[in-house]
């Protein structure tokens, strides 16, 4: 069967998330003047992707092509490249001669953000195979919407932005922002899946 056009975006979408990843795993602070591509690369790519998440939801709707596959795939697009970005950025390629992560992520962050991503990703496949739609709400597009700018950010403070002051700033902000949406975007996952849940603890 041939796939439509949103999931083929979607699909893309994925593939060029390992892409990012696989640039942003190769970064090593102590290099950074000469891995300064890498970040620069890795933050246009990101962006890409990340246009590629409202396009793709776009002509799905515009087209009435939304389908399970792209219910699926296009939230696990999703966290391959926002989990996988936050966790790499607290790796050793981002700490420097202190041993202090540059990135401005504590551990505890990240554990969230991928906790959330964990739980919601069980939500959605119980509620799927009940024969619910799942896709995603307000809050988890506010949550998609704040991670996309927080990464990008981060990876431009590691770079060229690096000893630029209201950039850190607004970076900061941008963290505890996204962990705050993020952490209250499970109270909406919840509720969408009570009815499921009930459901199945009454059979």
């Amino acid at each position: 069967m041939r796939m439509n056009l949103p999931n083929q975006i979607t699909t893309g979408r994925f593939l060029l998330s390992l892409v990012v990843l696989g640039l942003l795993a190769r970064f090593e602070l102590s290099h950074r003047d000469e891995q300064l591509w890498l970040l620069e690369a890795a933050f246009w790519l990101f962006i890409v992707c990340a246009l590629g998440d409202i396009l793709d939801g776009y002509l799905a709707r515009r087209q009435n092509q939304v389908t399970s596959f792209g219910r699926i795939l296009d939230p696990f697009a999703d966290k391959i490249l926002v989990c996988g970005a936050f966790i790499l950025l607290l790796g050793r390629g981002y700490v420097d001669g202190d041993g202090r992560n540059v990135t401005g992520l504590s551990a505890w962050m990240v554990v969230i953000i991928v906790a959330r991503e964990l739980l919601v990703s069980s939500l959605r496949g119980f509620s799927e195979a009940a024969g619910k739609p799942y896709g995603a709400n307000y809050w988890g597009k506010t949550k998609m919407l704040v991670q996309c700018v927080t990464v990008p950010l981060i990876i431009r403070t590691v770079g060229p932005w690096r000893d630029v002051e209201w950039a850190i700033a607004w970076r900061t902000f941008m963290i505890w922002g996204t962990v705050i949406v993020t952490a209250l975007s499970v109270g909406s996952y919840l509720a969408a899946s009570r009815k499921a849940l009930m459901e199945q603890s009454r059979g």
